[in-house]
């Protein structure tokens, strides 16, 4: 797990103080021993570390504590079994019977409760989670507030003239690296930060001892449900992000999900529209990849806002994010002054090279992703719609035939391909997708082709393209790497859209 870093100005905390904080009784007499960190890596650990050793779905994190020992670990947070497994060694512990549940307070008071230093946006939903944070970030910069940033993509913030920027492995970061680079961030001069919140780490207890200023809520639909069992817990894993953690609660209220969070003083927001809902839209107006709107807010205010991203999507997440920074007390007409210049990698992400359709790339991974994306590229297709789809191997497998459906639906031409297999049988995903497309009857369906690998798929979405057709390549966004059968190889949809547009001729254009 790679991390920005970790802060360099806090002083270490006893112990026995953080064993009062999660009603834990030290094993093996703790004495004086100071923590400086936290980690549930043991290739991690730093002298002075606390090292958790968590429960896990297929091995127990206490065979690493030899490992964190000898890297310098002051003393081991566990759960019984991994205390029993410790017996023998001399080191203190902190045994609970949820050592996960307990963590993230732990390493909030050792890098010093940083989200209560910070305004932290929390943001989450099924899709627009990503593209909302990085709107966030941008128009937090235009109102003057130094801003970071945590998602799905990277964690980031400015230091002086510069990005200080890391891949990321998970939507949200474990409870020890949150805490560590809200931290940090904290102490580089942030004031605001901009976070995705996902189902997994509201589940996972990722994000206790984090205090938000803010928290919003963008849509609800299928996803995840091999990791949460079905629809309603999925959702109940949302919900806890609006269970009096927040200072303010923004909710989406389109469809029926977002209104079962809506409370006393919840503030509303309608993409469609809705006067009904406290932030809604009018005079929407998508040319190209632009879109501008006026955001209409509570007491009659009205704002012109423009966007470098198309698609009605597009403006309610704009709308979320302009709802979340008036609650946090940020001018809304200074902010969305900087909404235009927000762009996200691998979201709505055109390859231009010169040629005479237009070629995009997209994270759309849901079926109620993939339908919006469609929705969005239609009217600002003249000819042919062409989509290139894949889903993810170990993952949510009632979600492939909807995907299947949903695509052959919306497009002219579907090249069903493959995504991330992971372990699983590539044939059998693409199988399970075409039996969704063709549910369809003739008519309802554009023609659906298969092609096996991704960059032949590719290749074959731009062989066919025509002038004034769009080309959309779909599932995996920014990502630069294709799991197959445990091995990751480098892989980008951009760069090798862009390779196929080179190997047609077309070489113009800024990179991705």
């Amino acid at each position: 797990m790679v991390v920005l870093a970790r802060p360099t100005q806090l002083p270490p905390v006893p112990l026995a103080e953080l064993a009062v904080l999660v009603d834990a009784q030290p094993e093996k007499k703790p004495g004086s021993v100071d923590i400086s960190g936290v980690t549930l890596r043991s290739i991690d650990v730093r002298r002075g570390d606390l090292f958790a050793a968590l429960p896990g779905a297929n091995t127990h994190g206490i065979r690493f504590a030899g490992a964190a020992i000898q890297a310098g670990a002051a003393a081991i947070l566990t759960d019984p079994a991994g205390g029993a497994a410790m017996s023998d060694v001399d080191l203190p512990l902190l045994v609970v019977a949820d050592p996960r549940a307990v963590l993230g307070r732990i390493a909030a008071a050792v890098y010093g409760d940083p989200s209560r230093a910070l305004s932290v946006l929390g943001v989450t939903g099924t899709n627009g989670k990503t593209t909302t944070c990085y709107l966030l970030e941008a128009a937090l910069a235009a109102a003057g507030h130094k801003a970071g940033l945590i998602g799905t993509i990277e964690t980031r913030m400015r230091t002086g003239d510069r990005w200080m920027s890391v891949p990321a492995q998970r939507t949200t970061p474990e409870a020890p690296d949150l805490q560590a680079t809200l931290a940090l961030m904290a102490e580089n001069g942030v004031e605001s930060v901009a976070m995705e919140v996902s189902s997994h780490a509201l589940a996972l207890d990722r994000v206790a001892g984090t205090a938000f200023d803010v928290a919003g809520f963008t849509n609800f639909s299928q996803d995840h449900l091999d990791f949460h069992g079905d629809l309603e817990a999925y959702f109940r894993a949302k919900a806890l992000l609006f269970d009096g953690r927040a200072a303010h609660e923004v909710v989406m209220i389109d469809e029926q999900w977002g209104r079962r969070l809506v409370g006393p003083d919840t503030v509303t927001v309608s993409g469609v529209g809705s006067t009904k809902a406290t932030w809604h839209s009018s005079e929407v107006s998508t040319k190209g990849g632009q879109t501008s709107f006026i955001a209409h807010g509570p007491a009659g205010r009205r704002l012109p806002v423009s966007l470098g991203l198309p698609g009605h999507f597009n403006v309610a997440n704009a709308l979320l994010a302009l709802a979340m920074l008036n609650c946090a007390g940020v001018d809304v007409e200074e902010a969305a002054q900087g909404l235009a210049a927000a762009r996200v990698p691998g979201r709505m992400e055109v390859v231009d090279a010169g040629q005479p359709f237009t070629a995009l790339v997209d994270y759309a991974h849901t079926p109620a992703a993939v339908a919006t994306v469609l929705q969005a590229l239609r009217p600002l297709t003249d000819a042919t719609l062409v989509l290139v789809l894949g889903c993810g191997g170990d993952r949510d497998t009632g979600k492939r035939p909807l995907m299947g459906e949903v695509a052959a639906r919306g497009s002219d031409v579907l090249i069903i391909t493959d995504d991330n297999p992971r372990s699983e049988d590539p044939a059998a995903i693409r199988a399970a997708m075409r039996v969704g497309a063709e549910r369809l009857s003739a008519g309802q369906s554009g023609a659906v082709l298969e092609v096996a690998g991704r960059a032949e798929a590719i290749e074959a979405a731009v062989d066919r393209a025509r002038p004034g057709d769009t080309v959309v390549i779909a599932g995996k966004g920014h990502e630069q790497g294709q799991e197959i059968d445990g091995v990751v190889t480098p892989f980008d949809d951009r760069e090798l859209l862009r390779t196929a547009l080179a190997g047609h001729g077309w070489i113009g254009g800024p990179g991705p």
